[in-house]
């Protein structure tokens, strides 16, 4: 249905509690980028708040086809929005309650050209979300305060740090070129489990790019030669200026370069196998 013909109940317990899960896919040439991947984290997401899955990966699937054909654009932002549904407002699990689902396609908005030439400017703050940030949840105030911060401040991302370790971006994960290696922080409950974070440390083992997953420090942070953020938006963007001061000479970096590259070419490989359709 059009967007504005698009209803939600007052007493659905995802605008009473933000009691639900989200997915957020790209797809290409009208193609859902890393589909297992994605419904895998989905249904991490909804076992996490004990949620049942209302379709099954073959279901989603087809859902999934029929609104990225009726949608306009090649390339497209696919959003997956799932509540524990409507109940009288009581913080326990309902025992009737029908899962909503929400699904919308939005036109792909790939970053421009220009802003790859310049990377973006960010900005440090302390982490102070729950400690559940591996859960997809739609409870996101936390991090639109943090993603406030960096637009406040003329920046494009907030880099988070916690007890004097790198987590993530407010939305985004971040990797740290130190000494020519990508650092990666690993995962756990602290951060969201990246689909393009995922694809950026796939590449970095198949071509031989040094690499690791350990904590990152802050000092590391501040001290890189490189500072990469990525999202399934965004993909892979090189952050150039953290509070104001460069990131290593101020301009995206070798390496950055040449993620970029190898994730254009998968991304292409991939859509050419039309390796999104099977999971």
């Amino acid at each position: 249905m059009p967007l504005e013909e698009a209803r939600v109940p007052v007493l659905d317990r995802g605008f009473i509690f933000g009691d639900g899960v989200y997915e957020v896919i790209p797809a290409y040439s009208r193609k859902p980028f890393r589909l297992k991947e994605h419904l895998k984290r989905l249904q991490t997401s909804l076992d996490s708040i004990r949620l049942n899955n209302p379709h099954s990966d073959a279901q989603w699937v087809e859902l999934l086809a029929q609104l990225v054909t009726q949608n306009q654009g090649e390339d497209q932002y696919i959003y997956l929005h799932i509540t524990r549904g409507v109940a009288k407002r009581d913080h326990a699990f309902p025992k009737q309650a029908q899962p909503t689902v929400f699904i919308m396609s939005t036109p792909l908005q790939t970053t421009p050209p220009e802003l790859l030439k310049t990377g973006v400017a960010a900005i440090t703050a302390q982490d102070n979300r729950w400690l559940r940030c591996d859960m997809k949840t739609i409870s996101l105030l936390p991090n639109v305060l943090l993603r406030q911060m960096a637009v406040d401040g003329g920046a494009g991302e907030t880099v988070l740090v916690r007890d004097g370790l790198l987590t993530e971006g407010a939305a985004s994960n971040i990797f740290v070129v130190k000494n020519g290696v990508v650092l990666a922080p690993p995962k756990n409950h602290l951060i969201l489990p990246g689909i393009t974070y995922d694809v950026v440390l796939e590449l970095a083992a198949a071509h031989s790019i040094p690499h690791q997953v350990r904590a990152v420090s802050e000092s590391e942070v501040r001290t890189a030669q490189e500072l990469w953020m990525t999202s399934s938006g965004k993909e892979v963007l090189a952050i150039t200026t953290l509070d104001n001061q460069p990131v290593g000479d101020g301009k995206p970096g070798k390496l950055f370069w040449r993620m970029h590259e190898l994730y254009q070419n998968y991304k292409a490989t991939a859509m050419r196998r039309s390796e999104a359709q099977h999971i």
